[in-house]
């Protein structure tokens, strides 16, 4: 299924069903997780072989189990065909390993224009630009941060509050503490996107 709108639609090319022995997820596995940490470094020498660059690897469901893996290209970009070569090489490399117990299935995919932020090069990327971040553990009395991204300061992120007071707008967000962090999708964001692919 190919979604719309911008440089980086999201391909969710998937639905190879792998079965082993019976097994159970929790209804969603952070992308921190060790068993989601485990898959990243089986798989991340194959991804990056390929000319791909991993950016998030997450477990998801309770019936229905889905292993969700984005990549993209150094510039990028992401096609349907790259989708698909990938997740064809990357089937054949979790049936032999075989980390995952149970029936899922494999969803490979573009990040999209409003795409999570997991590395610190995602954060130095989009500097400038409106995310959403989630911590792990409350931080300055709250878990959750919406604001302008402003770079990366001693392994930590720093953002500009929409919601705060002048003097806590700043705040210093540690990357090891992150939970969850995304891209909100605003006009400025897309217009980056068209400039980078060129259709700006």
């Amino acid at each position: 299924m190919v979604g719309s709108g911008g440089r980086q639609p999201t391909f969710l090319l998937v639905e190879r069903v792998f079965g082993a022995e019976i097994g159970e997820f929790p209804d969603e596995m952070s992308a921190k997780s060790e068993l989601a940490v485990r898959i990243s470094e089986s798989i991340g020498p194959l991804v990056e072989a390929m000319g791909f660059e991993l950016v998030r690897v997450k477990l998801m469901g309770s019936r229905r189990k889905t292993l969700q893996i984005m990549a993209e290209r150094a510039d990028g970009t992401m096609t349907v065909e790259d989708c698909a070569e990938l997740s064809n090489a990357l089937s054949a490399l979790l049936d032999v390993e075989d980390l995952i117990a149970g029936e899922y299935a494999l969803e490979v995919s573009s990040p999209g224009i409003d795409r999570p932020l997991v590395r610190p090069l995602d954060f130095e990327r989009y500097n400038g630009h409106l995310a959403k971040i989630k911590m792990d553990l409350p931080l300055h009395g709250r878990k959750r941060f919406v604001g302008v991204i402003s770079g990366l300061e001693d392994d930590a992120v720093i953002m500009e509050l929409k919601d705060a007071s002048p003097e806590h707008r700043r705040v210093s967000l540690p990357l090891e503490q992150i939970d969850e962090a995304k891209l909100v999708l605003t006009d400025r964001l897309i217009e980056a996107s068209l400039a980078e692919a060129g259709t700006g």
